[in-house]
């Protein structure tokens, strides 16, 4: 038997990068996917045939998860394709990196609304039917940034670190009723966002991690599916890392 067979799980951003290896590495272990995308809906289609080839029920939604009325509807629409809801994967997120001296108003609002209110707009829609159902995993994407903080990035590392103290508090809240709630926290991660940037500089953010390489999509996407498996049933609260031991 597969991991997750028999589970439903929803993941957030899914049409690129991490968002979307963990949705493929879900899928692969047997699990229904429904997974929202902002944009693309050609690409959401290619997605969903990929996903499907592994002979899962997928359906991608076009959705924007920091709209607190999109995720309520967004919950009740997979509910009502699926059934339940097992999993919650909470992924979506931007960056608008710059300077506090000329960080702007909208920008620092822009990723709160989009990596931080989205996160608590899906986790309060999909409560409900997860206590209805005394059971559920719920999976928040954090970053490293969200711990250590990094210049230029105040807005991105308020809203990470954000998303700590809501799962921590959605554990204490939820975990008598058999539901789980924690945080992964990304190091540098390589994907086709990273793929642009200087050479020496990745050069030297590789040197300067322990296991001396950046970290791909499936090394976060496989502790996804252990935290949304049973194995880690007695799994709550926690924010795991991974990041080649940058922070140790």
């Amino acid at each position: 038997m597969k991991l997750l067979e028999n589970k439903v799980c929803l993941v957030t951003g899914a049409s690129r990068g991490i968002g979307r290896a963990i949705a493929q590495s879900m899928a692969e272990h047997g699990a229904s996917i429904a997974f929202t995308y902002l944009s693309s809906p050609d690409k959401a289609k290619v997605l969903e045939d990929e996903l499907a080839a592994n002979g899962v029920k997928v359906k991608g939604y076009q959705s924007d998860a920091s709209d607190f009325a999109a995720a309520e509807k967004l919950i009740a629409d997979v509910l009502g394709d699926f059934g339940k809801i097992d999993v919650v994967v909470n992924n979506a997120g931007i960056t608008r990196d710059n300077l506090l001296m000329r960080m702007t108003e909208d920008s620092f609002n822009e990723v709160i609304r989009t990596n931080l209110n989205s996160v608590f707009n899906v986790t309060k829609a999909v409560q409900k039917s997860m206590l209805k159902e005394r059971n559920g995993s719920i999976i928040n994407m954090t970053s490293v940034v969200g711990v250590k903080g990094n210049a230029g990035q105040a807005n991105y590392a308020a809203s990470k670190a954000g998303i700590i103290g809501f799962t921590k508090s959605v554990a204490l809240e939820l975990g008598s009723r058999n539901i789980r709630c924690n945080a992964i926290a990304p190091g540098f991660i390589e994907t086709e966002m990273t793929d642009v940037l200087n050479k020496d500089v990745v050069a030297q953010w590789r040197e300067a991690i322990p296991m001396k390489r950046g970290g791909t999509p499936k090394d976060v996407a496989d502790l996804v599916v252990f935290l949304a498996s049973d194995m880690s049933s007695y799994i709550t609260g926690q924010v795991i890392h991974v990041n080649g031991g940058m922070l140790t």
